[in-house]
């Protein structure tokens, strides 16, 4: 082949947007691959993915919420590092503490990348009393719910023929920022997932949320109980009156 000139194709290589923290730099893994949710703010899962545009790569980090597939944060930029997922994580805290939501106990679920495990980020979670959980290295099924939002964010928007036949194909980070912030609105508002009855996220988590429990009342009641028990105990321990047949 050298002699007539020939040479095989090389295919284009992928950028590596997963560099592994240390092992004992991780906490545990609190998911174990088990991405359900009974209520929002329970669980989220996130993840970083790239886009090749006419000027470079530009990557793309997502915070969603597992209980209605909602995404509550998201970033663009044309570099790995930390703030790109922490700006995503800071806009998904942001816009459900604006709701009213109290998210104690949060977990956000990661793989091991270096920019979850960065001090600045884990400062975020820990702000809100969230708790981290990563997967284990170089196992995508760890994080798979992240991992098929990616896969479905490249098949409707960035790799969508009639898309890029309307619009040409991608310049830069302005132009997918841009389509992404559209493709969020609708995902969160219109798209129907299989996975929550057909329902779109916002409209699920509107109509299928569970009602909070009233920690005051439980409270009460706990307090209540306790005070009966109490004056049971006090009654019980108290002389009794003696009868005409006790001795």
């Amino acid at each position: 082949m050298r002699d007539m000139g020939l040479h095989g194709i090389r295919r284009a290589k992928s950028p590596r947007t997963t560099r592994s923290a240390p092992k004992e730099q991780c906490p545990a893994d609190l998911v174990k691959r088990h991405f359900s949710a009974f209520r929002p703010n329970e669980l989220w899962v996130a993840d970083i993915t790239y886009v090749r545009t006419m000027s470079g790569w530009v990557y793309v980090a997502f915070v969603t919420d597992v209980y209605s597939r909602r995404i509550v944060g998201w970033q663009t930029s044309t570099s790995l590092y930390t703030d790109l997922a922490l700006d995503a994580l800071k806009m998904g805290i942001w816009q459900r503490q604006r709701e009213g939501a109290d998210l104690k106990g949060l977990i956000h679920h990661s793989d091991r990348g270096v920019q979850y495990r960065a001090i600045r980020y884990g400062q975020a979670p820990s702000d809100c009393d969230a708790v981290a959980s990563v997967g284990s290295k170089g196992d995508s099924y760890d994080n798979a719910l992240a991992e098929a939002l990616n896969s479905l964010y490249k098949a409707e928007l960035i790799r969508n023929h009639k898309y890029l036949d309307e619009h040409g194909p991608w310049q830069g980070i302005d132009d997918v920022e841009l389509a992404t912030a559209e493709w969020v609105h609708w995902f969160n508002t219109v798209r129907p997932h299989s996975a929550i009855d057909m329902h779109a996220p916002v409209q699920h988590e509107q109509t299928c949320t569970p009602p909070q429990e009233d920690t005051n009342t439980i409270t009460d009641i706990i307090d209540n109980a306790d005070a009966q028990d109490v004056g049971e105990q006090t009654t019980t321990n108290q002389p009794q009156p003696a009868t005409a047949g006790a001795r």
